[in-house]
């Protein structure tokens, strides 16, 4: 969902040969994106930040409560802390820069739906100053047992419940359990929010 049309159109183009990707429908702003979410009904949305009208943030909280199944990637030139900050808090599972390579959008796309939360590498960098304003609840260093701290550290390098049960010898349900738990305990809201925590509390 991207204002300038060129951008719109190239990024379709590139996602529509890629096998396994099908894409639905584009937008120009926020409002029409909604509307397009809820009628298509999309895995993934890639969602720019700035757009008339209804902008990408706005978007997101409302497709949050209205199709919480969509997962939405902002995908944006702006590395701003205040839009990532923003966006992330919205409900977006992750956040990337548009000067990504060719390939690259068609691996985010699979990435998201998987699951796996995505920040930039630049975005990283500039969350730094901001980090502690994004947290909730108890501190987490005696809040999670020595197995939840590794699992919050694999769940924050973007690894899934399966990748997470194979390295450390546990069943996929026993991670899942441990996930839930660990939100939980720190009051957040999903695996987006405990990969901030974790980059907060040194984990990486």
């Amino acid at each position: 969902m991207d204002d300038q049309r060129l951008i719109r159109d190239g990024i379709a183009s590139l996602l529509s040969v890629r096998p396994g990707i099908t894409v639905v429908g584009t937008a120009v702003d926020g409002r029409e994106a909604v509307a397009e979410v809820l009628e298509l009904r999309p895995d993934v949305v890639l969602m720019d930040v700035r757009m008339p009208g209804m902008d990408g943030v706005e978007a997101v909280a409302v497709l949050r409560g209205e199709a919480p199944e969509c997962r939405v990637v902002m995908l944006t030139t702006f590395d701003d802390e205040e839009y990532v900050v923003q966006a992330l808090r919205a409900g977006a599972c992750g956040y990337l820069l548009k000067d990504l390579p060719a390939d690259e959008h068609a691996h985010a796309v699979r990435l998201a739906h998987a699951g796996v939360t995505q920040l930039d590498a630049a975005v990283t960098r500039h969350l730094a100053a901001c980090l502690p304003a994004l947290g909730a609840g108890p501190e987490p260093a005696v809040a999670l047992s020595r197995r939840e701290i590794d699992i919050l550290r694999l769940v924050a390098q973007g690894r899934t419940n399966r990748e997470i049960a194979a390295q450390l010898y546990l069943s996929e349900g026993t991670v899942k359990n441990h996930v839930s738990r660990i939100l939980g305990r720190l009051a957040l809201r999903d695996r987006t929010q405990a990969a901030l925590r974790a980059r907060e509390l040194g984990l990486l």
